[in-house]
């Protein structure tokens, strides 16, 4: 499983935090930060999920109300939104 975060989209809600550890907090710029990830493109981070923590991944992504966070499978398939 991948997550794709869309830095610039962010608001800074931070619901992901609470959802999932791999996110932080960066108070100084207003948004969330997705620990060990990779910029693969402008301000689209992307990192794989550790099996442990998929459900938790997942519960990051649905919280999230700008769908800065989006979910895929191992083949590719986008889950989530």
């Amino acid at each position: 499983m991948r997550v794709e975060y869309d830095y610039d989209t962010c608001i800074g809600m931070f619901q992901c935090v609470a959802e999932w550890d791999a996110f932080e907090r960066d108070e100084d710029a207003g948004k969330a930060v997705l620990a060990d990830s990779e910029e693969q493109e402008e301000d689209l981070f992307v990192r794989e999920v550790p099996d442990d923590a998929e459900l938790d991944a997942k519960f990051a992504a649905r919280s999230c109300p700008v769908d800065a966070i989006t979910i895929y499978d191992d083949d590719g398939e986008q889950l989530i939104p």
